[in-house]
């Protein structure tokens, strides 16, 4: 982000690597063990682990580079949007983690969406731009397309495009490599823009989205949290403590880079030193919760909180995330054999 992302290697320096032994000064493996085999360990804490290990997939970075953004997927993207993200799927799917997490399975929400939109991004999309508004969404993508992919949904003319649409979202092919997909609204709205020549975008974003290096499979930028949490999360309780949180941030960016483990990193930026406090408590908090219930025969995901680090100076918070390959495979193999876990959104074929 740009104040973040101008700022970074001022406050932390470069991005560090996967951590040897634990580098936590709070809580060490003593300290996580304290209570050994009597103690009680919640029943969600592999449920955490997994949501965990997704969510840090928005986030990695090194420090040097671009990253080239599409020019047609950038014009197509709506000026007020106040969420960028990217991904590069010819290139994810050649990483190990994809070929061990997602190939050869079913994820409930890429089927969901490749059944409402006709295209799949596991197999017909190099390349997703998504934006948001906090109110509609646009995905916008460079792939392969088939018509046929499309039958079933009622099929109409707008702008001379060819609209494919199904309840409340539509799909617009704008060649035969360039598609576009979400609510009819913002679909609309982006060939009314491409039709009248628009191709600025949301500028502020776009720019900080090309300071992430190219390196990354995987990033987003937004400017605030508020728009995108608002009506989506309870007001009150746990969650709504973390919503107020999360509302503080004004800016965020983050990447992520696949090819050997999962390394990656997201920055914050809050409105004042006490709310990037918070921030920063909470996510040691969640930390340090994570090694205390790390279950005595699986002694290895220590690492894993080994490799989270959380710093926060001033406005300022990153946390750094860095994972090597031989865990993340451990990882998605307990995914697989918990059956606590099958209520997961992912199955394998």
């Amino acid at each position: 982000m740009g104040t973040v992302g101008q700022s970074e290697k001022g406050l932390w320096g470069r991005r560090p690597q996967v951590p040897a032994k634990a580098a936590w000064p709070c809580l060490t493996g003593s300290d996580a063990r304290a209570g050994g085999a009597n103690r009680t360990r919640p029943r969600s804490v592999q449920r955490c682990i997994w949501i965990l290990l997704i969510t840090m997939t928005a986030c990695n970075s090194a420090e040097t580079g671009r990253t080239t953004i599409d020019s047609t997927l950038a014009a197509l993207v709506p000026p007020d949007a106040t969420m960028l993200a990217g991904l590069r799927m010819s290139d994810i799917r050649g990483t190990h983690i994809y070929q061990k997490m997602l190939a050869g399975r079913h994820l409930e929400r890429l089927d969901e969406f490749a059944r409402q939109t006709g295209f799949d991004p596991r197999r017909d999309v190099r390349e997703l731009l998504v934006a948001s508004n906090g109110k509609d969404s646009l995905v916008a993508a460079r792939g392969t397309f088939n018509v046929r992919a499309f039958e079933g949904m009622t099929r109409s003319t707008y702008k001379s495009y060819t609209l494919y649409t199904r309840d409340r979202g539509g799909v617009a092919l704008i060649d035969n490599s360039t598609a576009i997909a979400g609510t009819l609204e913002a679909v609309r709205a982006a060939l009314d823009r491409r039709g009248s020549g628009d191709r600025t975008g949301p500028a502020a974003l776009l720019a900080r989205a090309r300071q992430i290096p190219p390196e990354n499979q995987v990033w987003s930028v937004s400017s605030g949290f508020d728009s995108l949490l608002t009506g989506r999360i309870p007001e009150t309780g746990n969650i709504g403590n973390a919503g107020r949180i999360l509302r503080s941030l004004e800016n965020t960016s983050a990447a992520a880079d696949l090819r050997a483990g999962l390394n990656g990193y997201i920055n914050g930026q809050c409105r004042t030193d006490a709310d990037a406090k918070n921030l920063g408590d909470a996510a040691r908090g969640l930390v340090g919760l994570g090694r205390l219930s790390v279950p005595e025969k699986q002694s290895e995901l220590l690492r894993l909180w080994d490799g989270i680090k959380v710093d926060q100076q001033q406005r300022y918070v990153k946390i750094t995330v860095a994972i090597p390959q031989d865990l993340v495979d451990k990882l998605v193999d307990l995914v697989g054999s918990d059956p606590r876990l099958h209520g997961l959104p992912i199955q394998s074929q």
